[in-house]
């Protein structure tokens, strides 16, 4: 059961679209077949099963015999709804299939209506019965049917599976990969730093706070607003209440720059799942969240260290180590030497806003 929650749960698109093609499919044969089958009234003999359509001839031309009413006849068999040279066919069909007394008939009938047909007919012996209808005949357009939506189901699924394996994830997403050079010496430099932070933060996540999104002011020492910096819900897993978090977003604001940065903290699961590493990664580099780890942010002024201080995953019937039950981050910010008196890049087109997560 597990396993297959796993696999709804990895590939929720692929499993939808199926889904909903099965069961439009028996929607559509339950409606179609038993609900609201399809009536024919009105109809004209050139639409009877071939059967039922002789004997309608027969009997017409056996009351045109009696009446000579041609108009009745040529009403009754409905002449001008017949396909070219269909009705033709089916009389000299006829009269090579019926006694002399019936093909006289039929012969005067095809006459009065202009109908070519043999003027001796051969008398033959009758023609065998058509065998009865079997189930497979009746079954074989709902069966053509089926085939082929498993086939397009197969397909869809299958080309979904060959797109999902070929993309790689991104390393690190469109906005953190921007002004890459230097990067890693900075932020190195700021691991390893042993210079106080100008602002330092604590906060912890347990599970069932839902609404966890923790944001902490960045200020000088006179009070100037810097920036801010804070963490927050990512991605859960799973279904139900509270919600099982799988991964967690960092993320650094500066007023001074044009962009926000922003890192995903993941699960051991999610960080092994290609597909959860793909979805994750427009939002910012992926990291595995492990005790004592440091990840570093870093602005045009600002640099924040972030330490993963405790992680204690949740156990149910979710994948192992799919979701957290206990997360404590601290959060260490710095101003970049010489930044202090600079003025917001954005002022003339209004003030730069921290991130909505």
């Amino acid at each position: 059961m597990d396993t297959i929650q796993q696999f709804v749960q990895q590939h929720r698109p692929m499993v939808t679209l199926i889904g909903g093609i099965v069961l439009g499919l028996i929607l559509g044969l339950v409606i179609g077949w038993w609900l609201w089958p399809v009536q024919w009234t009105n109809s004209t003999p050139s639409n009877l099963r071939s059967d039922f359509q002789s004997g309608y001839i027969l009997w017409v031309a056996e009351r045109y015999d009696a009446t000579h009413d041609l108009e009745e006849a040529r009403s009754r068999l409905g002449v001008e709804y017949w396909k070219e040279g269909q009705l033709a066919e089916t009389i000299e069909r006829l009269t090579k299939e019926q006694g002399e007394q019936e093909a006289s008939r039929l012969q005067a009938l095809a006459q009065a209506l202009e109908v070519p047909v043999p003027t001796a007919p051969a008398i033959e012996e009758p023609a065998p019965t058509a065998p009865a209808v079997s189930l497979w005949e009746r079954l074989r357009p709902v069966a053509m049917v089926c085939g082929v939506a498993l086939l397009v189901v197969a397909f869809v699924g299958g080309a979904y599976l060959l797109f999902s394996r070929s993309r790689k994830p991104q390393a690190v997403s469109e906005e953190a990969g921007r002004g890459v050079e230097g990067f890693l010496t900075s932020e190195q430099a700021l691991l390893d730093s042993d210079e106080p932070p100008l602002s330092q933060f604590v906060t912890t996540y347990t599970l069932g706070d839902d609404h966890y999104d923790p944001s902490f002011s960045i200020e000088l020492e006179n009070g100037e607003f810097m920036g801010e910096c804070g963490v927050g819900i990512s991605e859960t897993v799973g279904v139900g209440a509270p919600s099982k978090v799988t991964a967690f977003e960092v993320w650094l604001f500066d007023k001074n720059d044009i962009r926000t940065v922003t890192k995903v903290l993941m699960s051991d699961y999610a960080f092994h799942d290609e597909s959860l590493r793909t979805k994750l990664a427009p939002k910012g580099e992926p990291v595995l969240a492990e005790m004592r780890k440091d990840v570093a942010l870093e602005t045009k002024m600002l640099r924040v260290r972030v330490r993963i201080v405790e992680t204690e995953y949740g156990a149910g019937n979710l994948p192992p180590d799919s979701f957290f039950d206990r997360l404590t981050v601290e959060l260490a910010a710095w101003v970049k030497p010489g930044r202090e008196g600079m003025q917001p890049v954005a002022e003339a087109d209004g003030p730069v806003m921290p991130p909505t997560l």
